[in-house]
């Protein structure tokens, strides 16, 4: 059973913020030209919550998304220093499946 990650729930949470910032933006522009003084005002205050939420939203996605690189960074730095004949091994293995591959065109 798949289970959702951190990362991915931020991901669809930016998504369905995005979303919501192109409804709303598509409601203004559809209601811009009947709508004067505080309607428009009250569309275009939704629209900069949505945009502000959305950026919330992005740059907490990329938190978390920097956050797991640098420790799948770590844990990969780690296991090559204490195991470096398995990463060499490993490291030849690919080339090999890699040029018989290549080869093969």
């Amino acid at each position: 059973m798949a289970r959702k990650t951190p990362v991915s729930s931020n991901q669809d949470q930016l998504l369905e913020e995005f979303q919501a910032l192109v409804r709303d933006t598509e409601s203004l522009l559809q209601h811009s030209a009947s709508l004067a003084g505080e309607q428009a005002e009250e569309l275009r205050e939704q629209i900069r919550s949505s945009l502000g939420r959305a950026r919330g939203t992005l740059h907490s996605a990329e938190d978390a998304i920097q956050a797991r690189g640098k420790a799948a960074l770590e844990a990969t730095e780690g296991y090559v220093q204490t195991h470096p004949w398995q990463t060499i091994g490993v490291a030849a293995a690919i080339g090999l499946l890699l040029g018989m591959l290549i080869s093969r065109r």
